[in-house]
């Protein structure tokens, strides 16, 4: 039986999260502030927890099994999240990922020179806030507020039925 409590944590999330994502475009393609690696990569659990809650709602089954993959997200969500904050106000020194644009591809001489002229965005500069927050900064609250609350109800999941 699928949980009415429950579906409407997972409609909260899943309205969040599109909306965060639809932002962080609107921020970087209208607005014109580029990310920095890490900001990209703290869009894949939004992005990844649509998918979920997508499947869950289209199955109506394992929902405790998708509410643990979705809480799992979320921690990944804030662990990026934390590093990312860390790196921001100088607590941790900027990763090699932060410089990064793609391992695989195949580039040649002129492409690599033309890629050492552009300006690099870094993970310590925050170009973007919001009520003096940086997106990070935002983004660990949400993620802890997802944690928590999803916890809870995994944890309780027996008696929310």
């Amino acid at each position: 039986m699928f949980n009415l409590k429950a579906e409407i944590y997972l409609k909260i999330i899943f309205l969040f999260s599109l909306i965060a994502l639809i932002s962080a475009y609107f921020i970087e393609h209208v607005l014109g502030h580029q990310p920095c690696n890490l900001c990209l990569i703290q869009r894949i659990p939004y992005g990844f927890s649509i998918i979920l809650i997508s499947i869950l709602f289209l199955m109506k089954k394992n929902e405790k099994f998708f509410i643990l993959l979705i809480i799992l997200t979320f921690i990944f969500s804030f662990a990026i999240s934390l590093y990312h904050f860390g790196i921001e106000q100088g607590f941790f020194k900027e990763s090699a990922v932060c410089g990064v644009e793609n391992f695989f591809e195949n580039i040649t001489k002129e492409e690599l020179l033309n890629k050492l002229s552009k300006k690099t965005i870094s993970c310590k500069d925050v170009t973007f806030r919001v009520f003096g927050l940086s997106l990070t900064t935002i983004n660990i609250v949400v993620s802890l507020l997802f944690i928590i609350t999803l916890g809870k109800f995994f944890i309780n999941y027996e008696k929310n039925k």
